[in-house]
């Protein structure tokens, strides 16, 4: 656990003040705390975390899915003996540093643990983070604790970059920006390519740019946005192709009043219809293959920022106008219902574009000063300033179930608050591609705490993802996450000071934090979740922490929580499911695009039957059926009201894709960002199904939304061992604008 130094330690929070009446608190604040005190909660004095764990030996080989070859081998490495082979081959083929065969390589999780955590620790003594010496030893062997034993990962550049000789970048998240001249976006091919090589990924908003339909002042027509997308495309893909730490990831959003948007709209069905169409010929296509280069579009992923005006425009089927960049005149207008419907169409038939819903972003923007909020990171969870940069790191919740199969909200929230310390920490020895992005991140300070394993975590304690109950679990542990960070935030601003940037944007921000908490105050505990009662009690006194400390000193961070897709880091930390997904099948296969492929079984199975009071024999027979079938309809045993806790995104028994939009909608109103979540459909799913589950979105309040269509696209990535035995329809009711939001958040 977490705690600050004794004369905050005395501070007691009175009934919560209402956002923005307490005015500026930069000036006459009270001398800054000595340092933040740490006590241990996964830790015992005068035993290192490296010696109460038994250590084993192992030999780390991955093959090429294609032929079978080698494509990487390292014997010998040293894990944890409860560590996966799939947890140490992604560990040791991805983030163990040095050449392979090389003196330097390193070949233990010590090394790599050592390696990282060190800068972390030092740089909170050197900066005055820590009370005494003692708490930087409790803070680095919590966080030391907390890696071994998966429980928490830090994004992977912390993992490629941080202790080695190369540029110290922690952030993962990046947004950029261009402007409507060709130096800016020669600047925005430069900063993207040099974040590949570091491990991130980028967003950026293309909607400054002048359309085709529109004249330079030389009086030749502009190349248009999608024009420059062909070249950030083609370098995006050979960064990737020339050895950088995994593959480009990136977005690019544009307005949907821009002239242009069809075109953007249309160009990467276009592509993944010449990708059919060249497959069919007896190209290689797939994952990897050698002839994917040759079509365009393929390193990012596109999104539509779509406002109040034009949904509600959709949904009393008006006309919508087209804006010139240069002058802002109307040069278009088109029926708002069509121009839906091809975004729809186009995401029914590549998945792209998703829908970033503008005003719903910008209303929780918790420094407008600044700015509006125009992009996103790649996987659309981080949403902030243009210019900015976010680390990120998450907890694996199924790590904090006790022995009784509760969460155990003490544990959680030290752990939340660890991170959130030791994230700070990271910003002031992190490098960043430009001044422009350091500034802002100096400024404002963001972090991404976030966590994974949610499907896994309902799924173990006898809970369906979509179930109230499930979705009342899921919403109060990310209460608690958002909670116990700004809590932890507001503790460190009154060490070292708020974030720069907050004087002028103090009432906005607590208008935001007071809004979330006010969302907590609204969620209904469910009577079969009385035993968790803590973890409602304990998130609103959270909330009532942060308000209280938030209001003396403001907060150290401007941005703090979201929910990331954590593949890679996901898979390091076993988990099942990842990020706030529900498992994509119980049995799934996994490739990559440097030709490796992984057989990934759902090991909670056994867990969430123990937990629903099965037997062992017949835990034995029903997990012999998945097994053997991928999935648990139909094993022996099973009773039926137990069938919807082993739902997954895919199978004979899928989640209805509504659920998905129902669970993103009881978590969002707790994050500082969004959610990185891909809403999976099956294969037969219609152009009308993949509308609704965009409209849906809008009207719950979520900030972005995105589908994938099974097999619709040659090259997938991720795929269950069963496809689905039918559809599941969505109701045609789209278009009803008096459709109810599901959860309203007072003001």
């Amino acid at each position: 656990m977490l705690e600050t130094h004794s004369e905050l330690d005395a501070e007691q929070p009175p009934r919560p003040m209402r956002p923005g009446t307490a005015g500026d608190t930069s000036a006459a604040e009270p001398p800054p705390a000595p340092g933040l005190r740490i006590t241990r909660a996964h830790t015992r004095p005068g035993v290192h975390p490296f010696d109460e764990v038994r250590w084993d030996r192992r030999d780390v080989v991955l093959t090429n899915w294609r032929d079978g070859s080698a494509i990487f081998r390292q014997r010998g490495v040293e894990f944890p003996s409860f560590w996966s082979g799939t947890a140490a081959a992604v560990v040791a083929s991805r983030y163990f540093h040095g050449v392979p065969g090389s003196p330097e390589r390193e070949w233990s999780l010590r090394q790599l643990i050592v390696r990282v955590v060190t800068p972390y620790t030092r740089t909170g003594r050197r900066l005055g983070y820590f009370a005494s010496d003692a708490d930087a030893e409790i803070f680095e062997h919590e966080l030391i604790w907390l890696v071994l034993h998966q429980a928490f990962s830090f994004n992977s550049p912390v993992w490629f970059n941080v202790g080695t000789d190369a540029p110290q970048q922690v952030a993962s998240c990046f947004i950029l920006a261009a402007e409507d001249s060709l130096e800016s976006v020669l600047d925005w091919y430069r900063d993207e390519a040099l974040l590949f090589h570091g491990g991130a990924g980028s967003g950026v908003n293309l909607s400054r740019l002048r359309s085709s339909a529109e004249l330079l002042p030389s009086g030749r027509p502009a190349a248009g946005p999608v024009s420059f997308m062909r070249g950030a495309d083609a370098s995006a893909g050979t960064i990737r192709a020339g050895g950088a730490p995994r593959p480009a990831a990136k977005i690019v959003v544009l307005d949907v009043d821009h002239p242009d948007i069809a075109d953007f709209i249309e160009c990467k069905a276009r592509e993944e219809r010449k990708i059919r169409a060249l497959r069919d010929a007896g190209f290689d296509m797939d994952i990897g293959g050698r002839d994917l280069d040759s079509v365009q579009f393929q390193n990012a992923n596109n999104a539509v920022r779509v406002s109040d005006t034009f949904m509600r425009a959709v949904a009393t089927d008006q006309q919508f106008q087209l804006h010139a960049r240069s002058d802002g005149r109307a040069i278009h207008s088109m029926r708002a219902r069509d121009l839906f419907r091809m975004i729809a169409k186009a995401a029914w038939e590549c998945s792209d574009p998703g829908l970033h819903f503008d005003d719903t972003i910008n209303d929780w923007n918790t420094c407008p000063t600044g700015g509006r909020i125009t992009a996103s990171n790649s996987c659309s969870e981080y949403m902030h300033l243009d210019n900015s940069s976010c680390t990120i790191g998450s907890l694996n919740l199924l790590s904090f179930l006790d022995r009784n199969r509760l969460f155990d909200t003490a544990r959680f929230a030290s752990a939340v608050g660890l991170v959130v310390l030791a994230m700070d920490i990271s910003l002031s020895f992190a490098d960043l591609p430009n001044p422009r992005v350091r500034a802002v991140t100096q400024d404002y300070r963001q972090l991404g705490v976030g966590y994974t394993n949610l499907g896994a975590l309902l799924m173990a304690t006898g809970q369906a993802y979509d179930s109230e109950q499930g979705r009342t679990t899921a919403a109060a542990i990310t209460s608690l996450m958002s909670a116990t960070a700004y809590r932890r935030s507001a503790e460190i601003a009154a060490v070292l000071g708020a974030y720069p940037a907050f004087p002028p944007n103090a009432a906005a921000h607590r208008r935001v934090v007071a809004r979330h908490a006010a969302a907590h105050a609204v969620i209904r505990q469910p009577a079969d979740l009385d035993a968790q009662a803590d973890l409602f009690l304990r998130a609103g006194q959270e909330w009532d922490r942060a308000l209280f400390l938030g209001e003396r000193h403001g907060w150290r961070n401007a941005h703090v929580t979201l929910i990331a897709p954590t593949g890679t880091t996901g898979l390091a930390m076993d988990c099942a499911t990842m990020g706030v997904e529900p498992d994509l099948s119980l049995v799934k296969l996994q490739k990559s695009p440097t030709g490796s492929c992984m057989r990934i079984v759902n090991t909670t199975v056994p867990t969430a039957l123990e937990a629903l009071g099965y037997p062992r024999a017949a835990v034995a027979r029903i997990v012999g059926f998945i097994a053997a079938h991928g999935h648990a309809l139909g094993a022996p045993g099973l009773r039926p009201e137990h069938q919807a806790v082993f739902a997954c995104a895919l199978g004979p028994r899928a989640i209805d894709p509504m659920g998905h939009v129902r669970m993103m909608a009881a978590v969002q109103p707790f994050l500082s960002g969004a959610i990185s979540k891909t809403i999976r459909l099956p294969a037969d799913a219609t152009v009308d199904d993949v509308a609704a589950i965009f409209y849906a979105g809008w009207r719950k309040g979520l900030k972005a939304v995105a589908v994938y269509r099974d097999s619709a696209k040659v090259g997938q990535s991720l795929s269950g061992v069963t496809l689905p035995l039918q559809g599941t329809a969505v109701p045609d009711a789209y278009l009803d604008p008096g459709e109810p939001a599901a959860h309203p958040v007072p003001e």
